[in-house]
Parts: C-alpha cells; sequence; structure tokens
C-alpha cells in the first residue's frame, strides 16, 4: 500500500523541519534530564515522575516518526503555478455562507493539506468537509456542506 501524500505550502514544510528539529534537539534532551532526574528518585515501582517522564519520551518519539513520515512524504504546492480559476489546495479564498439556520455571514480562509489545518487561524483542511466541498469550485458557485448544526451553503465570491 503507497503510503498517503501530504500536500503542505512552503511555510508548512518550513514549520514540519523546524519541529522536527525541536523535538530532536531540544525536546528529546528536555525528557532525557527528566528520565535521569527520576531515576535518582530510586524505587522505579512506584516512582510516578519515572513514569510520567517515559510517557513523555514515548510521546516526542512518536511525534518525530510522525513528522518525519510526513516530511518524507510531502509535496510541495508550487504556489506560482496554481490558477484562481477554481479552488484548490493552496487557495486563498472569501466565501458567503447561509448557514442550517439561514444565518448569513463572510468568511475568508486558505484550503491547506490536512497538516496544516487551523481553522481559528483561517487555515482549513481540504481533507474536511468544507474543504472537500470547495476543492474545484469556482467564483459564483454554491457548493452545500452537512455540518453538526445541519446543511450550509458556501458562495466562492473571490479564489486567490
Amino acid at each position: 500500500m503507497a503510503e498517503k501524500q501530504f500536500f503542505v505550502t512552503e511555510e508548512g514544510l518550513a514549520a514540519l523541519e523546524k519541529e522536527l528539529d525541536y523535538l530532536k534537539t531540544v525536546r528529546r534532551r528536555e525528557v532525557a534530564e527528566k528520565i535521569k532526574v527520576a531515576l535518582s528518585f530510586g524505587d522505579l515501582s512506584e516512582n510516578s515522575e519515572y513514569d510520567e517522564a517515559k510517557n513523555d519520551q514515548a510521546m516526542v518519539e512518536a511525534r518525530i516518526a510522525d513528522v518525519e513520515v510526513m516530511l518524507k512524504n510531502a509535496v510541495v504546492i508550487d504556489e506560482s503555478s496554481l490558477n484562481n480559476e477554481t479552488v484548490h489546495i493552496g487557495s486563498k479564498i472569501e466565501v458567503a455562507i447561509v448557514s442550517a439556520a439561514g444565518k448569513e455571514s463572510e468568511r475568508a480562509f486558505r484550503i491547506v493539506g490536512s497538516n496544516e489545518a487551523d481553522p481559528r487561524g483561517g487555515k482549513i483542511s481540504d481533507e474536511s468537509a468544507v474543504g472537500q466541498a470547495l476543492i474545484g469550485a469556482t467564483v459564483g458557485q454554491t457548493v452545500e456542506v452537512e455540518t453538526p448544526a445541519g446543511l450550509a451553503k458556501y458562495t466562492v465570491i473571490t479564489i486567490a
């Protein structure tokens, strides 16, 4: 089975590389020091500090492995070759939204790969319900998205 590709912007790739460097240099050292200190407390059978430090170590190592896989399978989006005719990963779009309750609003956000998603920061994943519905849409097109609150309608105003 082929490994999943991770679509990232140049900015997202740089952030992943920075995170990996931080995890390998700073966090590993911090966790190793916590383990060393916890070992100095003696009896490991009742040493909660040691257990916590080992759990931290496992989480750091798991995240390092995840980030390494993402970087290995990263597909960097060449934003200079993208068109503004349709919505795609990397698009900055503005939409008019009509919620299931009939409330109207406008939002601007960017469609990004799943590992860069930050809805509060205006970045939505291409794998989210909204992202999937908007991929391929054109200016003026309305798409319907099933949300937890019901069916919402998104109309594309601009694509950049």
